[in-house]
């Protein structure tokens, strides 16, 4: 007798602060991608825990483009429809780099307080 297959329903995780540029810049450093691909690849990536509305999206990638860290230009995506483009310019690769350090530090340093022994009392 075959039993039934259960799917795991995963939870959906509000974003840290800070956090969504240093994904999309993420997203960006495999090379130029559309918004949708970009909220896509971060979807799939993370299991399906990270769904970036466009609403967050597409601002992001404006502040972006206002800070010289990515450039866009129109093309065609992959079903023949009119999109733009991001990549990321040499200042979005230093800005990359820059938030990957500083996130793998807070991981660590979160990480360190969550596996600490207990406060000795004084």
């Amino acid at each position: 007798m075959e039993l039934p297959v259960r799917r795991r329903k995963v939870a959906k995780l509000e974003l840290l602060q800070g956090t969504l540029n240093g994904l999309i810049l993420k997203a960006l450093s495999w090379g130029p991608l559309h918004g949708y691909a970009v909220a896509r690849w971060i979807k799939e990536t993370s299991g399906d825990v990270f769904q970036i509305e466009e609403g967050a999206l597409y601002p992001a990638l404006h502040r972006m483009e206002r800070k010289g860290w990515v450039e866009s230009e129109w093309g065609l995506s992959d079903n023949n429809r009119r999109a733009k483009y991001y990549q990321l310019t040499e200042e979005g690769r230093k800005a990359f780099h820059s938030e990957q350090a500083a996130w793998s530090r807070y991981v660590e340093a979160v990480a360190k307080v969550f596996e600490s022994p207990a406060p000795t009392k004084a």
